[in-house]
């Protein structure tokens, strides 16, 4: 009988991460895309989106669900391995922005449950899937040396410039809000109350 060898322990193990990274990352996806799994589904999440100054709402929904469950769903088959993986930890960045002032621990509302898998997807997407996989067997066609730089690049290029689009959004619905703070309800700078004249 064949012992097992440490490349068989490597892509069992590939495979196991790539499941369970792959499901979670696809489960999260189906509950902003069709509300499976307790979540809201498209129109939902658009305005949790647009709430959370991802805006317009309903196409940062639509592409934060695919980059989950289509994301998800590629590493969890292995194909396409940097692609898949350089999308999920994109989509899990822009997450993880949302969550990251509250800290790192979920208990306090942080970043570490979207920064996990964020981290698992890119790693993923950088040592590739291994021999049980759909790349292994379509002999790596989308699976390429010089796509993974390509993946990065393009996801982590799209990915700041949401970020970025979403702080300065904010940051005018920040300074609007203050503005009108200011003004009072009349626009002359008083506000309704006891100590108004």
């Amino acid at each position: 009988m064949k012992r097992p060898t440490h490349r068989d322990h490597r892509d069992l193990g590939l495979l196991a991460l790539r499941l369970g990274t792959g499901a979670v990352l696809a489960a999260h996806g189906t509950q902003k895309l069709f509300g499976w799994f307790g979540g809201g589904g498209l129109d939902v999440t658009a305005k949790a989106m647009d709430a959370m100054g991802f805006r317009p709402g309903q196409r940062s929904a639509l592409a934060a669900g695919c980059g989950e469950a289509g994301g998800g769903a590629l590493i969890a088959l292995g194909l396409a391995s940097p692609a898949a993986g350089a999308v999920a930890a994109g989509a899990m960045a822009g997450a993880a922005a949302v969550h990251a002032p509250n800290g790192f621990f979920s208990t306090s509302g942080g970043f570490e449950h979207p920064g996990f898998l964020g981290w698992s997807a890119a790693c993923l997407g950088l040592t590739g899937a291994g021999r049980y996989s759909l790349d292994h067997v379509t002999q790596h066609r989308l699976d390429r040396t010089w796509m993974v730089p390509v993946a990065f690049a393009a996801s982590g290029v799209v990915t700041a410039c949401v970020i970025r689009k979403r702080t300065r959004s904010l940051a005018r619905a920040t300074e609007a809000a203050q503005a009108e703070g200011a003004d009072g309800p009349d626009g002359d700078g008083a506000t309704d109350g006891p100590e108004r004249a």
